[in-house]
């Protein structure tokens, strides 16, 4: 029986015991500074994107403005939606952002067992 892709792609984000595994991602969506606030809202609200990012499901972990750079945002969310992300930000975002794009996870466990004295 065939398979669609995204049901190959969720087995494939399947981890031990088949429980989901779930990635962390970090966008810069650094402003492109020959627009205007104005000309980057009204592209941003053309393509819809702030009514559609995130897409339902996909958790915001963090959403940072850094000034002389734009927005920082992490996303949590099934490995197997990573495709789904990025084309949300292709679609939506470039045009007003460029953007960069890091794999990412949550140190501050580690930090906070190092500073007690526990090395993992």
């Amino acid at each position: 029986m065939p398979c669609s892709a995204a049901a190959v792609a969720e087995r494939r984000a399947a981890g031990p015991r088949g429980r989901k595994e779930r990635v962390m991602l970090t966008i810069f969506l650094r402003h492109d500074q020959s627009k205007t606030l104005e000309e980057i809202n009204a592209h941003l609200d053309r393509t819809g994107f702030r009514a559609k990012f995130p897409p339902a499901g996909v958790e915001v972990a963090s959403w940072y403005v850094m000034m002389g750079i734009g927005q920082v945002v992490t996303l949590r969310f099934p490995a197997s939606r990573l495709r789904e992300v990025n084309l949300m930000i292709e679609q939506g975002a470039w045009g007003a952002y460029r953007t960069d794009f890091y794999p990412t996870y949550d140190y501050r466990p580690v930090w906070e067992q190092s500073r007690a004295g526990a090395h993992p």
